[in-house]
């Protein structure tokens, strides 16, 4: 895990937030030294950066002792253009430092100010906490948890689990008490130790939506801005896994196994360039335009300089074999391509989400993809040493469902024909499918009516009362708009927390209710958030199935991508098939016009039966690690009955998967935190203790 960590001491005084004031809280600062770390610069306010960074991953402009600029990861700003950021921030103008192409974090010093921008997505977020009379900041929660001593917010973890993409619930807390979270959009503002936290987005009226631009300009602001999203990534030096920092040097040929075989038994990735290729829309667009663009795209030597593209073929879902295989034929069709050379990881049930759940590193919080963590890295050890993925794309292109009431605000009644028609259609004819429509249509008005307060309000209620009868996960595509017809809905694991941990999320939500009276619009705001929820969620799965030398780059996440993308019209979002659509005039645009038949499906099926297959397969490990939980101990839950869900979900019921595997992830992550040694931190004054979920969440009492 890589991370970068500083503080803003107070210049005389106490700080807001600490007791450790004056010159002992400066010797405290000066004798705590983050583990392995890289010192950009020095007292009074340093700055380090912590992990197997690449050398052409920080950079540093400077125009005076006390005026500099430190770029953290994949940026496309030449020298001159950060300078020119630095000049702008020391004026106060943040949105230069967040408009290149790249997924990067900036840190900006002018004097005594300390500036440190967060994205757009979430994807690279930033922490802060009260320390020694000032502030300490760092782009990971838990060397933060570590430094301050911090418990388990158990509080959060229940927001977590019970409203998982509703923002009113989460707040800026974290699962450690007294580490904070700045937004999504925002920055975090240091002056000799006091903090503040400004959102560098334009502001928009609450009352009319923002000027929109026309189709065809939107989808070219999208094409520009995913193609200086690939190019940025390539621009930069191609690396190779050190040898010597694996299992040693390739030990020759071995019977039955080529070279990228024997490179994946000892553990690294390939040299150069790679992306995954799915067979779906979003891979497949950046497999061809990192395939297209001028230059070198792909690997170090050999085979002329091609892309390596992953295709991942699981072979223990006989249920959607028809599905799986177009996947695979259209990911074949796709790697024709002469400049792509393509590698499928076949695997079997040993590669199953919930197999091998027993190793795996310890991730800064808990997420969803802990279940999926080892799927996920027998394909990226097959990949390169910089490999794309596709993550993000169905969050910033897709019409969230609670869009059609931003249309009716906006009085565009006519554009809610076609998707309610797809809707009816999507699953299959029946005897309510004559209905649909207005169903839809109707629900989609009382969202456009209900005020923001009241729908937080209403969110509170079902809470209290267990009202979690329209959940989507088992029902068709039509339950599932219908059920996002909200401005925020319980998750899917919320049925399974106990009524204490419940009540504690719906005071959080009526807090939130009336603390924020005017909630912009419904479609645009649960966009962000699941936006964020995704994001969230991919930092997880980076951190959990990381490979030594390899790079994850999500370009959909990017901040250029991600306002490309919030330009496209409503109207536009919500038509059928608007994602594949979209991503089609992208290539067409970047010169890719022949695409397979069946190009821009989704994987839905495919997904879901693996997911059911792995809990078929893992049941018995299951139902033992809950058999003592500690998220029980912690008053979430209650063991009995989730061990009784995954029972009946393994024998086929009904039951929403997505909330087993949040269930699940969480116990798993608070184990491994649990059994973790160490601390991020050395030196005399550093901290004796780490953080820990044992013994600090009491059974009777929430945080």
């Amino acid at each position: 895990m890589r991370w970068l960590v500083g503080w803003s001491s107070a210049a005389t005084g106490a700080a807001a937030g600490s007791s450790a004031t004056g010159p002992a809280a400066g010797a405290q600062a000066r004798a705590v030294l983050p583990v392995g770390a890289q010192l950009l610069w020095g007292d009074p306010d340093p700055l380090w950066a912590v992990g197997d960074w690449r050398p052409d991953e920080v950079r540093v402009v400077q125009a005076d002792p006390e005026t500099r600029l430190a770029v953290f990861g994949v940026c496309g700003a030449t020298d001159d253009q950060l300078r020119v950021g630095l000049f702008a921030a020391r004026g106060g103008a943040l949105r230069h430092l967040t408009a290149w192409s790249g997924s990067y974090t900036a840190v900006v010093q002018v004097g005594r100010r300390i500036t440190v921008t967060g994205d757009l997505a979430g994807a690279r977020p930033v922490f802060h906490t009260p320390w020694a009379g000032g502030t300490a900041y760092a782009t990971a929660a838990l060397p933060l948890a570590d430094l301050i001593e911090a418990s388990l917010d158990v509080g959060h973890l229940a927001a977590l689990l019970a409203c998982p993409d509703v923002p009113e619930a989460l707040g800026a807390g974290t699962p450690y008490e007294g580490v904070r979270r700045i937004p999504p959009g925002h920055a975090l503002v240091l002056r000799g130790g006091t903090r503040d936290v400004t959102s560098y987005e334009p502001t928009t009226s609450l009352a009319v939506a923002a000027p929109q631009l026309a189709p065809e300009r939107a989808v070219d602001g999208v094409r520009d801005a995913l193609v200086e999203a690939v190019r940025a990534r390539l621009a930069g030096p191609r690396h190779a896994p050190d040898p010597d920092g694996l299992d040693g040097l390739d030990p020759g040929p071995v019977p039955g196994m080529g070279p990228a075989e024997r490179r994946a038994a000892r553990g690294g990735p390939a040299p150069g360039v790679g992306a995954d290729l799915s067979g779906g829309s979003a891979s497949g667009t950046l497999a061809l335009l990192a395939a297209g663009l001028p230059g070198q795209p792909g690997r170090l030597g050999g085979h002329g300089e091609r892309l390596l593209a992953v295709t991942f073929n699981d072979r223990a879902t006989n249920g959607v074999q028809a599905h799986r295989d177009a996947e695979l034929e259209r990911a074949r069709s796709i790697a024709d391509n002469p400049r792509l050379h393509h590698v499928v990881v076949a695997a079997g049930e040993e590669a199953l989400p919930y197999a091998d759940l027993d190793s795996g590193p310890l991730t800064d919080e808990p997420g969803p993809s802990l279940t999926t963590a080892g799927r996920h890295r027998r394909r990226l050890l097959a990949g390169s040493a910089d490999h794309f993925v596709g993550h993000g794309a169905r969050q910033v292109l897709d019409a969230h469902p609670a869009r059609l009431a931003d249309l009716l605000m906006d009085r565009r009644r006519r554009h809610l024909l076609r998707p309610v028609t797809a809707l009816a259609k999507a699953d299959g004819p029946s005897a309510h499918s004559v209905l649909v429509p207005f169903t839809v249509y109707r629900a989609a008005r009382k969202l456009a009516r209900t005020p923001y307060p009241e729908g937080i309000a209403d969110a509170a209620r079902r809470l209290l009362e267990r009202q979690f009868t329209d959940e989507p996960a088992t029902g068709g595509a039509v339950d599932a708009s219908l059920a996002a017809l909200t401005w925020c809905r319980p998750g899917p694991a919320a049925r399974w927390l106990t009524g204490e941990a419940l009540a504690e999320v719906s005071v959080r939500l009526g807090e939130a209710a009336t603390r924020s009276p005017a909630g912009g619009r419904p479609g645009e705001r649960r966009a962000r958030a699941a936006l964020a929820r995704q994001a969230a969620d991919h930092r997880v799965l980076e951190q959990a199935a990381e490979v030594r030398n390899q790079r994850l780059h999500a370009p959909f996440l990017d901040n250029q991508v991600v306002l490309a993308c919030r330009a496209l019209p409503d109207t536009l979002r919500v038509q059928p098939g608007a994602r594949a659509a979209v991503l089609r005039s992208v290539l067409a645009g970047a010169g890719v016009r022949d695409l397979p038949p069946g190009w821009g499906a989704t994987s839905h099926l495919t997904h879901t039966a693996a997911v059911r297959a792995g809990l078929r397969g893992a049941v018995g490990d299951l139902v033992q690690l809950f058999d003592a939980p500690l998220l029980a101990d912690a008053g979430l839950i209650e063991a009995r009955v989730v061990r009784k869900a995954l029972r009946a979900a393994a024998e086929g019921a009904p039951l929403p998967l997505d909330g087993l595997a949040e269930l699940v992830s969480t116990e798993l992550w608070l184990r491994r935190l649990v059994a973790r040694r160490g601390t991020c931190w050395t030196g005399a004054e550093a901290p004796r203790q780490r953080a820990v979920a044992a013994g600090v969440v009491p059974r009777a009492r929430l945080s």
